[in-house]
């Protein structure tokens, strides 16, 4: 018997934005997959039609297209075991709900919500079980002619898988090991509801996995429960032979605290929980992505490839293409990962390092080019090359930058107190040393960073001025503030003209008549 190709699935159901919980596990099956040359499977699981939301599928699709993580088949992918849309496959579930009945595996339950109240009122932690069934309305409990009467007259009903006692379930799993259950405990499940005519997500699970030959199904632990009632529905169509391997992944827990992690944990501490800002068309309500948000795709992959597993190396930086090889489903952690959104923070500024600064100054210029129209990429380049190590975030370069671009309009209160200094016995203040200064770039035709560096430093030096004073003053000229890259740096880049200019408009803010300088100054 050959070996059997590796197939896996991610299915979410359109009720929303998709959480990066689901991103992560969609970044597991589609590693899996390529590290065994098999095949990654886009499913819609739209059973539960009162939960769907308008737009959920496309940005679904929306977000892996912008994350890289590329599917082989499915609904938009195209593929031969379709549809790929639980809702479309109404009657392939009817077939396997009537098989079910006819093998004695499942039943008929016509119980309304009111009797089902009731007996909860009645028999505390009640639920539907081999144990409470002989006491409901069903095909088990009801003579044949009634069911078919209530049938024929249009009584609602569900169908429920029927579990027997006194088995015990295995359940492999490549996460966690073997896995026991107690049948006894189990509740019969509803697979069917003929209100809709739609299967619930037990019943369409498993039959789509089986018949859209699903090799492993690597999902959250939240469905880690649901793992024995799926084996014994394989065993219930016999279908044992091609019962799919299962891995159940640790959650994504809250940055602090206990829990799982929710919107509310990223509205709280400032950080999306969704790739892509989603607008939900139901409240209106706009909630943050990561795409918006200035990250780069190939830092959120990696952020959250190693939240519930890591290559066993200090290395931290992947690509998506170098964590397929590494990528071990078998050493993913049994305990849930926190939910560190700082060091998401941290990988996107390495992306940032990472990158060219031609390729940093291609996503900045159209930030530019709002304040700047005429700006051109060369300059922005130039100024990424200087200053992309101090961001995390491409749009964090406008504030940072800006001075670059535009002279000053403002200088710095704070700054002017402690770097603009008056004079002081012999040594001339600011103003007239940087006068003097002037006089000296005026002079030098060859304004490279080099050649300014030498000649200002041989002035500065043949003056007796203190250097840290000249330099501190210029700065505060030029940016308006005391922040920036080298100095020269910052002047060979504006030019002698504009470097000329802003000194001089900045001396006759800055220098008030009597000498003495206070306030926040303004052009």
């Amino acid at each position: 018997m050959s070996e059997r190709r590796v197939r896996v699935r991610f299915a979410p159901s359109p009720t929303g934005a998709l959480h990066i919980g689901g991103v992560r596990t969609a970044l597991y099956n589609y590693l899996f997959a390529r590290q065994h040359g098999g095949d990654l499977v886009f499913r819609i699981e739209d059973t539960d039609s009162s939960r769907f939301v308008p737009g959920a599928e496309e940005y679904i699709i929306e977000s892996f297209r912008w994350l890289g993580i590329q599917f082989d088949e499915g609904v938009s992918f195209g593929g031969d075991k379709g549809p790929y849309r639980q809702n479309e496959r109404r009657a392939i579930y009817k077939e396997y709900v009537q098989q079910l009945l006819d093998a004695g595996k499942a039943y008929i339950a016509f119980d309304t919500p009111e009797e089902l109240d009731a007996k909860r009122q009645e028999i505390q932690n009640f639920q539907y079980d081999c144990h409470t069934r002989q006491q409901m309305r069903n095909s088990l409990t009801l003579p044949k002619e009634e069911v078919e009467r209530l049938i024929a007259d249009g009584q609602q009903y569900v169908v429920r898988f029927k579990i027997d006692a006194g088995q015990e379930v295995l359940v492999n799993d490549l996460i966690r090991g073997e896995v026991r259950v107690k049948t006894d405990i189990m509740d019969d499940k509803v697979l069917y509801k003929s209100a809709d005519e739609l299967p619930t997500y037990h019943l369409a699970n498993i039959v789509d996995d089986h018949l859209m030959e699903i090799s492993h199904v690597i999902r959250g632990e939240e469905w880690l429960p649901s793992a024995p009632l799926h084996v014994l529905l394989y065993e219930a169509f016999g279908w044992q032979d091609t019962m799919p391997q299962f891995a159940h992944l640790p959650l994504l827990l809250k940055p602090d605290g206990k829990g799982k992690l929710s919107k509310r944990d990223g509205d709280r501490l400032g950080f999306p929980v969704f790739p892509l800002e989603w607008h939900d068309p139901k409240t209106g309500d706009v909630s943050r992505g990561y795409r918006e948000d200035g990250y780069f795709p190939e830092a959120v992959i990696n952020f959250l490839a190693l939240l519930g597993w890591n290559p066993g190396t200090e290395q931290e930086l992947f690509s998506l293409d170098e964590l397929v090889p590494l990528f071990d489903i078998t050493k993913c952690s049994k305990a849930g990962a926190k939910f560190a959104y700082e060091k998401g923070i941290w990988f996107n500024h390495e992306y940032i390092l990472k990158k060219s600064a031609e390729e940093i100054g291609q996503l900045f210029l159209p930030i530019v080019r709002e304040h700047c129209p005429d700006e051109t990429l060369e300059r922005v380049t130039k100024v990424c090359e200087m200053m992309k190590d101090r961001v995390n975030f491409v749009k964090e370069l406008w504030p940072l930058c800006s001075f670059f671009f535009e002279a000053p309009t403002t200088y710095d209160e704070k700054t002017v107190k402690k770097r603009w200094k008056a004079p002081q016995g012999e040594e001339p203040g600011s103003a007239q040393q940087l006068t003097e200064l002037i006089g000296v770039l005026e002079g030098i035709d060859d304004f490279s960073l080099e050649n300014q560096e030498q000649i200002v430093h041989a002035w500065i030096e043949q003056k007796g001025y203190k250097l840290g004073n000249i330099m501190n003053a210029w700065r505060l000229t030029l940016v308006g503030e005391g922040k920036g890259p080298g100095m020269f740096d910052i002047s060979a880049f504006l030019g002698k003209e504009e470097t000329i200019s802003r000194m001089k408009k900045a001396i006759e803010k800055l220098e008030a008549p009597s000498g003495a300088v206070g306030g926040l100054f303004s052009l």
